[in-house]
């Protein structure tokens, strides 16, 4: 888990504490915060600072906004997002969304999430207002159970797929690790469903499959956290919170690409013979007529095979009321039911439960 340096500054109360202040806010791996806790973000956003509690020793951490330029939002329902855009631009902080579009209704894997044509409509209607690039498309976990087949998954994404043509350019996914998560694996037996890992041999047929659906839209096929190796089929390892899409979104901050270490050169211009030196094979093309290189931003405390660059995560665990049967970041639907009511009865609090 990345953390930053640290600044004594005041609460609300005037008490100076040691705050992480953050360049790159993760928004969150370990809730939904567009959700759910919108309104709560964006008025934390405006007081400066937020508070958390580590899940792993209970201690109460803060995390300033001061020096904030960019934001990455994970959701399943980011619409209320859409209320708060200009609050991002008037602050001059960029960002992007990754946004967790799966269809597991006839199943009922995921019974808190809206229906699947109000989240496709959302996706749209984002990216209607902040252009294609800053909507990702996550088709994320791929659950493998008694009624869920590969095929059952490709012919949900293809539906999803056709849809969303012309509004993203990326899809990623990841194989559902049961095993690895003992929550996971609890909360699903808890629930009477029975589901599996996957083999490496079913990877391979689920990513050609999923190549040759991508044939008619063109997208960047890519997995989070996965070790297989899946380039025979055009599949790329993602970095969720991804420097280069930062970068492409957000080249005119300078404090943010300094921080990014970026180096800014001009296109190579044509030779007499016609022809132009090679870029680097990390280059980034800006629209500008020049492209830019970076440093290694690679957040090296996150899990072995996660591309993720440097952000400060600032959720909690138990927070998330998809209440969806296969929730890693919930200890159990009840304990995420009394968070969120805690949050309610203290929406201005400066931690997401309340408390």
């Amino acid at each position: 888990m990345a953390t930053w340096a640290k600044e004594n500054l005041p609460r609300e109360n005037g008490e100076m504490v040691p705050m992480q202040v953050p360049i790159i806010v993760s928004a969150s791996r370990s809730t939904d915060i567009p959700a759910f806790y919108a309104d709560w973000f964006f008025h934390r956003l405006k007081v400066g600072y937020s508070a958390w509690t580590n899940p792993f020793n209970g201690v109460k951490g803060y995390v300033s906004y001061k020096n904030t330029r960019f934001i990455v939002f994970w959701s399943k329902d980011p619409s209320p997002l859409i209320a708060h855009l200009d609050e991002l631009r008037e602050r001059k902080i960029g960002f992007y969304i990754q946004y967790t579009l799966n269809d597991y209704v006839k199943e009922g894997l995921e019974k808190g999430v809206k229906p699947l044509e109000y989240r496709i409509d959302t996706f749209k209607r984002l990216v209607d207002k902040l252009g294609v690039g800053s909507v990702i498309w996550r088709f994320d976990p791929l659950m493998l159970t008694d009624t869920i087949d590969i095929d059952t998954l490709l012919g949900k994404i293809d539906n999803i797929g056709n849809q969303l043509k012309g509004y993203t350019e990326k899809l990623v996914f990841s194989y559902a690790d049961i095993a690895l998560y003992r929550k996971v694996k609890s909360n699903l037996e808890k629930n009477g469903i029975n589901s599996r890992d996957w083999t490496e041999d079913e990877m391979h047929e689920f990513a050609k499959g999923l190549a040759k659906l991508n044939q008619s839209w063109g997208y960047t096929l890519a997995t989070c956290g996965e070790k297989i190796d899946l380039k025979p089929y055009g599949v790329e390892h993602n970095h969720c919170v991804d420097d280069a899409l930062i970068i492409r979104l957000a080249y005119h901050d300078k404090v943010l690409m300094d921080f990014l270490k970026v180096k800014i050169h001009p296109m190579p211009s044509l030779s007499i013979f016609g022809d132009t030196e090679p870029l680097p094979p990390d280059a980034i093309i800006l629209p500008n007529n020049t492209y830019v290189t970076r440093g290694d931003n690679r957040d090296k405390g996150q899990r072995e095979f996660c591309g993720c660059m440097k952000s400060k995560d600032i959720g909690e665990y138990n927070t998330c009321v998809h209440l969806c049967e296969y929730c890693y970041a919930n200890t159990s639907k009840q304990a995420a039911a009394l968070n969120y009511n805690s949050h309610k009865n203290n929406s201005r609090s400066e931690t997401i439960t309340g408390k």
